[in-house]
């Protein structure tokens, strides 16, 4: 569970952001200064990334990248009218709104780092490409492999060490044929 972010230090953020950076639109810099005037709104504010998946999400671009300007996310709306956005927001002060700010270096700026919070609605499988899916099942099959190895020659050590040359001989074929389709799985 992530430490809540204080009001002040989002406050001392969003000054910080505004000083340095341009917005595409003058509507933006409006709603972050409305939101830090108001101790009450900023406690509801969130900075996260992939603010579309929130019930209540904006998108905030800077002159040095090449994003849309402005979005605002409300259900299953989008617009791109930062007044209706602040519209609602002035009428809506004590739901959570969700912004991520687009600038450049984003992900490897201190600032941004100490206010960003995790977004509870990305879809859990959102960054997971279909290579990861199958390197993961790759090193599963590989892990799963490993401990079936291991474990027949820790029975066959026990086979041996008993005399036991029936079951020796058992352990040694199913070590064969999972070798075997090691050698297929892996070609």
């Amino acid at each position: 569970m992530q430490i809540p972010v204080s009001v002040e230090d989002k406050k001392e953020f969003v000054r910080w952001f505004l000083n340095h950076y341009q917005l595409k639109r003058r509507e933006s810099v409006w709603i972050l200064n409305y939101l830090i005037n108001h101790d009450t709104l900023m406690e509801h504010v969130h900075f996260v990334e992939e603010a579309r998946f929130c019930p209540r999400g904006m998108i905030i671009a800077t002159q040095c990248v090449e994003d849309i300007p402005f979005r605002f996310y409300k259900s299953e709306v989008m617009t791109t009218d930062a007044e209706k956005a602040f519209h609602d927001i002035r009428l809506n002060r004590s739901e959570a709104i969700y912004i991520q700010i687009r600038f450049k270096n984003v992900h490897q700026n201190a600032k941004f780092a100490s206010v960003l919070e995790e977004n509870p609605y990305v879809p859990k499988d959102y960054y997971i490409t279909e290579r990861d899916s199958q390197m993961a099942e790759q090193f599963l099959e590989r892990s799963i492999s490993t401990f079936q190895t291991d474990k027949l020659l820790h029975e066959i050590d026990s086979a041996l060490d008993r005399g036991d040359r029936e079951r020796f001989e058992v352990l040694t074929i199913q070590l064969r044929e999972l070798q075997k389709n090691q050698k297929a799985f892996t070609s």
